[in-house]
């Protein structure tokens, strides 16, 4: 390290660069500050950047109104996700990469693109009718915020109560000691969303134990050949996985688990 100190100091071409560098940038900021009557275009070359105290009480709803914005906007992909079919579609989808004991194939951006899409093709009857009767008459001017907020989630509920469980939805009902319910319009939200997420869940390990009983019946197979012929050090999970994956090709795996996966929701 000295060595190269010593080498740029006694350099005259490191110098005689650096005094180029210099006179550059003070000639192209003396360019970018002149008076506006120059041809070049004034850039502003200083920031101001200061915090006050609000005047009135307007002043800070405003601010916390953007602050909660922020948040809202931070949270929506997980928001997303946990009302729509992303969740029951993505477990299964490595319920089906455990059960092959392919490892990391599909790998992990394959499975989450194909299970963002699958949601799409499922929740596109429920966005269009969100479109169609909250944001568009919103965006019109005919809505509040409110109204279209209100409007806008009545699909969303109706899907998520579709699909959720009776049992799920009694458990948070119970927790949150609400017992005057005469129709699913009196459900709040704050407890149908957490219902409909142990839903999808538990249909998902259903789903999942469907799928590894063949897999499973391979593997002892495989097991019980290896250890009759003495061949104990040899890992049955080699010699299984290229039976599963031939099972899988030939029963045409990715067909039969992607549609009867879809004929779930409906």
């Amino acid at each position: 390290m000295k060595n190269n100190f010593k080498w740029i100091k006694n350099n005259k071409f490191c110098w005689i660069g650096l005094a180029l560098m210099i006179h550059n940038l003070f000639f192209a900021l003396s360019t970018f500050a002149s008076p506006a009557g120059d041809d070049s275009v004034p850039v502003p070359l200083s920031f101001d950047f200061s915090i006050g105290a609000a005047e009135n009480g307007k002043d800070v709803v405003n601010s916390l109104q953007i602050l909660f914005m922020l948040t809202i906007i931070a949270l929506a992909p997980a928001i997303l996700v946990m009302i729509t079919s992303f969740t029951r579609i993505i477990v299964v989808l490595h319920f089906v990469r455990s059960a092959l004991s392919t490892q990391q194939s599909p790998p992990n951006q394959v499975l989450v693109g194909l299970a963002l899409f699958l949601t799409f093709f499922i929740m596109s009857p429920v966005i269009s009718q969100v479109n169609d009767d909250a944001l568009k008459p919103y965006s019109a001017g005919e809505l509040s915020q409110n109204e279209a907020i209100e409007i806008g989630l009545e699909p969303i509920r109706d899907f998520m109560l579709e699909q959720v469980n009776d049992k799920d939805l009694s458990l948070f009902l119970d927790i949150a000691k609400i017992d005057s319910i005469e129709t699913y319009d009196d459900i709040p939200t704050s407890v149908l969303i957490p219902a409909f997420i142990i839903s999808e869940l538990r249909a998902a390990f259903i789903i999942g134990f469907l799928i590894y009983i063949p897999f499973i019946v391979i593997d002892m197979v495989v097991a019980s050949t290896l250890m009759s012929m003495g061949m104990m050090m040899l890992p049955p999970v080699m010699i299984s996985l290229p039976f599963k994956i031939l099972l899988f090709i030939l029963a045409d795996g990715w067909n039969l688990v992607i549609g009867e996966l879809v004929k779930t929701f409906y």
